[in-house]
């Protein structure tokens, strides 16, 4: 990815706790093996994806007869990383573009192996109520990794705010802006870090997860909101290739999937978070 060096601290810092995942994990099962002792250990986002997960957990793993044990990331790189090295046995957390993109450069192989939900990106500010007030020069925070920064343009161009050139795709960047009739100017941070920017700059598009995180309600407080109408950008639940059958991660794929779980969803959330299936 572009930001690389910005994620050395926080690699390193998750370096050491993927070290303990895998001090702790010996009974997890690697990719291809037959061994599915043990619990099924999930890294994933603290909100909304592990409380998701707490909620199979505390109410349906048990009677599915699935020991499922959650691990929190505040990161996007360890939960892939873990799952490449088998520290953790799944994760739950990102969308089909980024994946694409991770795999790709960092020469990993996580495959999804079902979507559970959808969590809209949004533009949000303290100190205008509507983007058209926006004033010129304005400053906007994105993401700083590629795909969800190109994610955050597209939201831009949809509601008027720049254009895009024609083909700007999955990695798009401010370079690839035609049209920019307010002069915007964009502060790349990383994206755990956008609700945090709302403060120091004039508004931010923060990722749905983030957003909660931060007490935020995207539904309600969104200047503007990414469209749920085909988009490629459902959350789903992924394993390194190979364990798709694993059948406690079947019995988790079943149960997120489950008439119980879309209710918890629409309920708590107030469609911040939407089911996808």
């Amino acid at each position: 990815m572009r930001n690389t060096a910005k994620f050395t601290t926080a690699v390193l810092a998750a370096g050491a706790l993927t070290f303990g995942l895998t001090a702790c994990g010996s009974e997890k099962a690697s990719a291809g093996s037959s061994d599915y002792s043990g619990p099924l250990v999930v890294a994933a986002s603290p909100t909304p994806h592990a409380e998701i997960l707490n909620f199979v957990k505390k109410n349906l793993a048990k009677k599915a007869g699935l020991d499922l044990e959650v691990k929190e990331f505040s990161d996007y790189i360890t939960p892939n990383t873990a799952t490449e090295d088998g520290s953790v046995g799944a994760n739950y957390f990102q969308n089909q573009p980024y994946l694409d993109d991770f795999n790709k450069k960092r020469g990993t192989h996580i495959v999804p192996v079902v979507t559970v939900h959808l969590e809209p990106l949004g533009l949000y500010s303290h100190k205008v109520k509507s983007a058209d007030a926006l004033k010129s020069g304005a400053t906007i925070a994105v993401p700083n990794d590629a795909v969800n920064e190109a994610r955050a343009l597209k939201l831009l161009a949809a509601n008027g705010l720049i254009t895009l050139k024609d083909g700007a795709g999955t990695e798009a960047t401010p370079q690839d802006i035609a049209k920019n009739p307010k002069n915007l100017k964009f502060k790349e941070v990383e994206a755990p870090q956008t609700a945090r920017s709302l403060d120091d700059v004039d508004a931010a598009v923060i990722n749905g997860n983030f957003a909660i995180s931060a007490g935020i309600k995207p539904a309600k407080e969104a200047l503007v909101l990414e469209s749920a109408k085909n988009s490629p950008y459902g959350n789903f639940l992924a394993v390194k290739k190979g364990n798709e059958k694993d059948p406690r991660v079947k019995k988790l794929a079943k149960l997120l999937t489950s008439p119980e779980v879309k209710k918890f969803i629409e309920d708590k959330y107030q469609g911040s978070v939407i089911p996808s299936f």
